[in-house]
């Protein structure tokens, strides 16, 4: 599988029928949607007249009624883009139906994939392929790869440095998910401290009015940790364009959920526990047009000496961080909360907490080192704790 965006991977369950989903239960929620019903002819409609010929009398035929509208249909696609699986789930609408809603995911999965041509760091033909060979030189880019790298130095800037574009030098020290080697042995503390010295997002260079990104001799950057939630928002855009306004599209550990379902319930998302078998969630979260994502230490990880090393770097040391085990963030876009979930899983609980809340509209799940579930105060009544995540190493 190629590698693409495979700086995280982390897994959220999607519990899409009332009720339930792999195995977690929800109580259902009443429905709010008034049945359909036929609208009344208007008064001026004329009869239908029909007669014999040379009778003196005519019959009134009854009025056609009227066909009551189509019930809500759910569609579904899942295909593989950015390293990952990309799902989406939608429901019909008065006025698209099933064909032009998979058209319409279809448009959308296609702008996934011309958006990652464009940004995966392991293309050496992307752009930022070629922003990483060129390094000390500027080279021009598209308008949507410029967003994403002013996006990544604005979440370098309000973390404090902790989300880092240029980890990427980092990377090859690190191996994990499928470059991981068959026994993993630990970098070299010398190796580290050499590679952490070409880690600093304010050495990153963009002029908006030539469209270029220069980085400083050899430096690289990666957008992993924020690409997805920026293509995922674009999908999403996609499918509201299309007409669709009840749907999800997911992408690994990013989602983003538009409306209801038309039932009036909401979706929902479970958070994995970070230390039981894939699947097993310790809580659910209601979704309403907010996105979702996950940081987690299990799912691209191994254990040395007693202790877990993992795929999220804190670029202040060079090495796995070890504040939090879990952090899943709700934004009202996937970007934001793509970009501040890796921030809040180094920072930790206090600091972290104290990010999400000067950002507005963003909330926090985080499953401390010691295993303790802190929930901001935005998610209150919208988290659903199922059982207290499983402990271990």
């Amino acid at each position: 599988m190629p590698q693409h965006f495979r700086r995280k991977r982390h897994f959220f369950g999607l519990l899409i029928a009332a009720g339930c989903a792999h195995g977690v239960p929800r109580p259902s929620e009443p429905s709010h949607a008034p049945a359909p019903t036929a609208p009344a002819l208007p008064a001026s409609a004329p009869p239908a007249v029909s007669a014999t010929p040379g009778s003196a009398t005519s019959s009134v035929a009854p009025a056609p009624m009227p066909k009551a509208p189509a019930e809500p249909k759910k569609v579904d696609l899942h295909e593989t883009a950015m390293g990952t699986t990309v799902t989406f789930i939608a429901f019909t609408n008065a006025r698209v139906d099933e064909a032009a809603t998979r058209s319409a995911m279809t448009r959308a999965l296609d702008e996934i994939r011309r958006l990652e041509m464009l940004m995966s760091e392991w293309r050496d033909d992307s752009e930022i392929g070629r922003v990483n060979s060129h390094a000390g030189e500027a080279v021009t880019v598209s308008t949507e790869t410029l967003d994403v790298v002013q996006k990544g130095l604005w979440a370098g800037k309000i973390s404090g440095g902790v989300f880092d574009i240029t980890f990427q030098a980092l990377s090859g020290l690190w191996k994990f998910g499928s470059a991981q080697d068959p026994h993993p042995k630990l970098p070299s503390p010398a190796a580290v401290a050499t590679a952490k010295k070409l880690v600093d997002y304010r050495k990153v260079e963009v002029s908006e009015a030539e469209r270029t990104v220069r980085l400083a001799e050899g430096q690289k950057i990666g957008l992993g940790g924020i690409a997805k939630g920026y293509i995922v928002d674009r999908a999403a855009r996609v499918l509201r364009e299309q007409g669709l306004d009840s749907f999800l599209v997911q992408a690994g550990g990013d989602l983003y959920g538009a409306g209801r379902k038309p039932d009036g319930s909401h979706w929902v998302s479970g958070i994995q526990d970070p230390r039981a078998a894939q699947g097993r969630y310790f809580a659910t979260v209601d979704l309403d047009d907010h996105a979702f994502s996950t940081a987690g230490d299990y799912a691209r990880s191994y254990v040395i000496g007693g202790k877990r090393y993992h795929h999220i770097i804190d670029p202040r040391t060079g090495y796995p961080a070890t504040a939090c085990r879990s952090v899943t963030v709700w934004a009202p876009d996937a970007f934001v909360a793509d970009a501040v979930d890796d921030a809040v899983f180094i920072l930790g609980p206090e600091k972290g907490l104290s990010l999400v809340e000067s950002l507005e509209g963003v909330g926090v799940v985080i499953v401390d080192k010691k295993n303790h579930v802190t929930v901001s105060p935005r998610l209150e009544g919208k988290v659903h704790l199922l059982a207290d995540p499983t402990d271990g190493i």
